[in-house]
């Protein structure tokens, strides 16, 4: 390489998007990675909670939005605030705890102290702050919130669409995913926590990504039953498909007789390894149509649902991305189950989490095996960073279907694709 073009400038970020490819460069480069930062993460609407997570007046979580920490909270007038997890005095974080129920917060530095929608209340030893401060000008920084489907986003920008607006036509899939409950709602069971060392887009592929599954998952696959298996064989029906809903999601529907937990004609048998299961509900005396509501849920609802940029509502539970660097990912997975009375969804619930730490869970045998993967992308684009990745699997086969959503085969890459080009939209420079 000559001097000359070693001083080339690179092409603007959103020119390393093509219609069928992505540079490669866009998992490496560290200046790419901040200008996502602040052109996608701090720009649109950020998952930060479920409903669940705060369930009563005074609870909180802590999380973060882009690389900034957040804490998402429910005031007294049950209203969910986000605030800058920051104290407006010399700047340090105020709650360390993931999540809790408190009547507000305190920072440990000087003590100057919050209320739960990020009002300071006080302030210690205030005769030195006389004529210099005014409390009311000095509130916790708040993020623009809104929630749909019980799912709580948070977002900078204060001038951006609804949350409603953006999620579009997705908001069909985030109904459809709430049937799971099976007539009761849904709330969170549990999160772990994991980082893997690549970039956060590697991940976001993968969620719509069919064509991996026989070949990564070929140990989960073994190690289920042959009605699990066979309901996850879905490399050659020609009717799950991948679709493109816009605003950059997507989703997949792996077993789309499940895509609709309320379309049930019956005939479906449920899987006998439930029967355990059934046999304790019927002891709580509910019906069979009740029975066969929450145990056909179990798996979940048959799709992955891709929500740009940062969770997924995948089969029977939530995945959440956070950026950390260039080439460093935490993911969350978060386990979800029905909310109703203790003697009904406890045992429901309790074999969800069995099904849930299968796959999911960290010695599970699905997500170990997409880790790697997600790891050796990463390595693997160290070499020839400007190589395209080829994001072109069935493009010649994607047309618009009955709803106008770009669809293709559930092995096609259709969902990476519509990603990506709402990430060449928002990296671009108008």
């Amino acid at each position: 390489m000559t001097a000359h073009s070693a001083a080339l400038p690179h092409p603007a970020p959103a020119d390393l998007v093509g219609a069928d490819r992505v540079a490669a460069r866009m998992y490496t480069d560290p200046e790419i990675f901040e200008q996502e930062i602040t052109r996608i993460f701090e720009s649109t609407w950020i998952w930060v909670a479920h409903e669940s997570e705060l369930p009563k007046p005074g609870s909180f979580k802590s999380t973060y939005v882009g690389r900034q920490p957040v804490i998402v909270t429910r005031n007294r007038k049950g209203q969910l605030n986000t605030l800058l997890n920051r104290c407006r005095h010399r700047g340090a974080s105020i709650c360390e705890q993931k999540t809790g129920v408190a009547n507000g917060f305190t920072c440990p530095y000087h003590a100057w102290s919050y209320s739960l929608d990020g009002q300071l209340r006080g302030i210690p030893y205030p005769d030195g702050y006389e004529g210099v401060v005014e409390k009311g000008d000095l509130s916790l920084k708040k993020l623009r919130t809104e929630s749909y489907g019980g799912m709580v986003f948070a977002t900078f920008n204060d001038d951006i669409e609804p949350l409603t607006d953006f999620l579009g036509d997705a908001k069909l899939w985030i109904d459809r995913f709430m049937k799971q409950g099976g007539g009761y709602p849904i709330k969170v069971l549990g999160t772990h926590r994991f980082t893997f060392h690549g970039n956060w887009k590697i991940q976001l592929e993968n969620t719509t990504d069919g064509y991996h599954f026989p070949i990564v998952h070929r140990s989960w696959m073994a190690s289920v039953d042959a009605e699990t298996a066979d309901m996850m064989s879905f490399m050659t029906d020609p009717e799950a498909v991948t679709h493109d809903l816009g605003n950059g999601h997507s989703v997949m529907q792996m077993v789309p007789e499940h895509s609709d937990l309320d379309a049930d004609d019956g005939s479906e048998p449920l899987q006998a390894r439930f029967d355990d299961l059934i046999a304790e509900l019927k002891t709580t005396g509910l019906d069979d149509a009740a029975i066969r509501k929450l145990v056909r849920a179990m798996h979940g609802t048959g799709f992955n649902l891709n929500l740009f940029p940062n969770v997924s509502m995948s089969a029977a539970f939530f995945r959440v991305l956070r950026p950390v660097a260039v080439g460093e990912t935490t993911i969350e997975h978060v386990a979800i189950g029905p909310d109703g009375p203790a003697e009904i969804v406890n045992p429901v619930n309790r074999a969800r989490l069995r099904v849930h730490e299968h796959f999911q869970g960290p010695f599970g045998f699905g997500t170990p095996d997409d880790a790697e993967g997600w790891d050796r992308v990463q390595r693997g684009a160290q070499a020839d960073p400007d190589m395209p990745i080829l994001v072109n699997r069935g493009l010649a086969r994607e047309k618009p279907g009955p709803e106008g959503w770009p669809t293709s085969h559930v092995t096609d890459e259709t969902g990476m694709r519509a990603a990506y080009q709402q990430w060449k939209q928002m990296m671009s420079d108008d």
